[in-house]
């Protein structure tokens, strides 16, 4: 449709503008000029269990109307971790319990954590508490 007012200057059927990524630069002539942001896993449990898999933990459960047990806690080394559950074992025996993270209240570790926080690189600077 070419002359026709709005179009820009574009001319033609064929003209069809450089897909862009939201926020990508683009110089005056229209032309994308790439760039590579940096990827980061975002802060979820599961991608901080993921990080810390080998570890063993303390992990808190509750159970609410369960006339039997409201709240268990397990304790084993974490195996796995998924965006609704994890699986744990009991380093004693070996058995695996599959605990689904709909229930889960807090975990607790007796070594220290790896943790990336998004869009930093490796684990952020240590705070002193007084």
């Amino acid at each position: 449709m070419p002359g026709m007012p709005g179009m820009g200057g574009m001319s033609g059927m064929g003209s069809v503008p450089p897909p862009v990524s939201s926020g990508a630069p683009m110089t005056p002539t229209g032309t994308v000029v790439p760039t590579t942001a940096p990827v980061f896993e975002q802060s979820y449990i599961e991608n901080i269990f993921r990080l810390n898999l080998g570890k063993v933990g303390t992990f808190y459960f509750t159970y609410e109307n369960n006339k039997d047990w409201n709240a268990k806690i397990y304790k084993g080394k974490l195996e796995a971790a998924g965006r609704d559950h994890i699986i744990i074992s009991d380093p004693a025996t070996g058995q695996r319990i599959v605990l689904l993270m709909i229930y889960f209240d807090y975990a607790t570790f007796d070594e220290p954590l790896t943790y990336q926080y998004p869009g930093t690189i490796g684990n952020p600077p240590t705070r002193n508490f007084r």
